[in-house]
């Protein structure tokens, strides 16, 4: 499996159409997201493509609940002494005790959802470690502070690592044909649009969207470029 290397300590991992990433300390990694269900052998070769092994992973973080980022959440729990963080609003969906709210499409989105993510295979429920709030703070990457994003789902969080100048967006924000953009599928679209304003607002130099490419360059004005560019209500 080959990984794409983004900082020092930074992986991005390919899984299909999906990804997810991977970040390296001394005592442990992290891995933010998991892709679909059935991506962890894929996880587990990146991490042996990088001289690790599935007991180097200290925790899991799930920006959301959705089928292509917490699909594989269940599997790579279960590889061993794996802390599961999510956000408190999202941790009932993951765990299997209520269905996730369904996003409020416009036309261009429904549409779209049926052609590329309607036949994803549910997320098996998978437990939570610790549930987390706007304000928590992680202890990965000198200290990762959880974003409260609500609007692509009750529960989307962001994480920022001030110390390394890191953002992990999840859904909130894309990047699609070099430019990025206000994600997609949201549950709330105004609440969303507040989200992604909150995200320009912090100063970072490398961006990692849930989808697309990650912002290697000038990412905060990126951000703030597509904040500008909001459709209305």
């Amino acid at each position: 499996m080959t990984t794409e290397r983004l900082h020092a300590r930074l992986h991005r991992i390919p899984l299909g159409s999906f990804q997810a990433y991977l970040w390296c300390d001394d005592d442990g990694a992290t891995l933010v997201d998991t892709g679909p269900a059935g991506s962890g052998p894929a996880i587990e070769a990146a991490l042996r493509g990088l001289g690790l092994t599935p007991g180097d992973l200290r925790r899991v973080v799930l920006t959301h609940c959705h089928e292509d980022h917490a699909g594989s959440a269940a599997e790579v729990a279960a590889w061993g002494d794996v802390e599961v963080v999510a956000h408190a609003a999202d941790a009932p969906v993951l765990r299997g005790e209520r269905p996730a709210p369904p996003p409020a499409f416009t036309p261009f989105e429904r549409e779209l959802h049926a052609r590329f993510a309607a036949g994803l295979p549910p997320a098996p429920p998978v437990r939570v470690d610790r549930e987390v709030v706007d304000g928590d703070r992680l202890d990965f990457g000198g200290g990762a502070e959880v974003v409260g994003t609500p609007g692509h789902t009750d529960g989307s969080l962001a994480l920022h690592l001030p110390r390394h100048r890191v953002l992990f967006t999840g859904d909130i924000a894309a990047e699609y044909n070099g430019e990025v953009i206000f994600g997609l599928f949201h549950v709330d679209r105004e609440q969303a649009a507040a989200s992604l304003r909150r995200l320009a607002d912090l100063d970072v130099d490398l961006a990692c969207f849930g989808h697309g490419t990650p912002a290697r360059t000038a990412a905060t004005a990126r951000l703030r470029t597509a904040a500008t560019h909001l459709p209305p209500p």
